[in-house]
């Protein structure tokens, strides 16, 4: 199976996706912030804060979901990816599990469209070159479990990412796609 048709990389604004669901990279406090999370919670108005007062925050690498309210999206998966702090502790493994448990909860809900931020690249410092490729891995890994998912979107906010982002699906889904 071919998972170009399903996943894409574009670079754009997250809270103008037609999707079912974004994803926000929050804060533990799941009560807004700077970056994608301000900005989500700026453009879905201040119910959707009023919600997240009610989930009692969120770990870093879980996921919890609310309404999208005024944005296009319907839900909002609001996950926290960790702080970068070299290396060592366990930013890899915390990572993949914001995006695992974002998959996990968008299956769940019976979403079929979802787009993902760069989540940590921005104020949380995680290397975008790194970052880029455990996102890709871990959405394909999801894939390859039967997701239910037709549309992934990559929303990236720069040049930069936009490049990691794209070099990373271009050389990953062939290494482990090869003989399809």
């Amino acid at each position: 199976m071919s998972y170009h048709d399903t996943i894409s990389v574009i670079l754009g604004d997250i809270v103008e996706q037609e999707v079912d669901a974004i994803v926000n990279a929050a804060n533990n406090s799941l009560l807004g912030g700077g970056g994608v999370d301000g900005a989500i919670h700026h453009a879905a108005g201040p119910e959707l804060l009023k919600e997240c007062r009610t989930l009692g925050g969120c770990p870093t690498g879980e996921a919890k979901i609310t309404e999208g309210y005024l944005l296009p999206a319907k839900w909002v998966i609001h996950t926290v990816g960790p702080i970068w702090n070299g290396g060592h502790n366990r930013e890899d493994e915390l990572l993949v599990n914001a995006y695992r448990n974002s998959l996990l909860l968008a299956e769940e809900y019976d979403i079929k469209s979802i787009a993902f931020p760069g989540i940590s690249i921005g104020a949380y410092g995680f290397p975008v070159s790194r970052a880029s490729v455990l996102a890709v891995r871990t959405i394909l890994e999801h894939m390859e479990t039967g997701g239910s998912l037709e549309d992934i979107r990559l929303i990236c906010f720069n040049n930069e990412a936009y490049h990691f982002y794209s070099n990373a699906l271009e050389l990953t889904v062939p290494d482990i796609y090869s003989n399809e």
